[in-house]
């Protein structure tokens, strides 16, 4: 699932990032999206808001929807 459609408050496994703008791949993975990576949702609207390791990062909807995961409830 794309991190964009991940509810306020779940975790989430990064699986991958889909986009084929390699220079925002390159840089979502500069950050920490990287497969493997948790991260938990803290706000869609307006933007979207999520916590990667102890990083608060904030983009635009069409970046969230590069950003491909697996819901932590998936995985138990």
């Amino acid at each position: 699932m794309r991190l964009s459609s991940l509810a306020v408050g779940a975790q989430a496994l990064v699986s991958g990032v889909a986009d084929p703008a390699a220079a925002r791949v390159e840089r979502l993975l500069a950050l920490g999206i990287t497969a493997g990576a948790i991260v938990t949702m803290l706000q869609t609207f307006p933007g979207v808001v999520f916590l990667c390791d102890q990083t608060e990062l904030a983009v635009e909807r069409a970046v969230a929807d590069a950003i491909l995961v697996r819901p932590m409830e998936d995985l138990r």
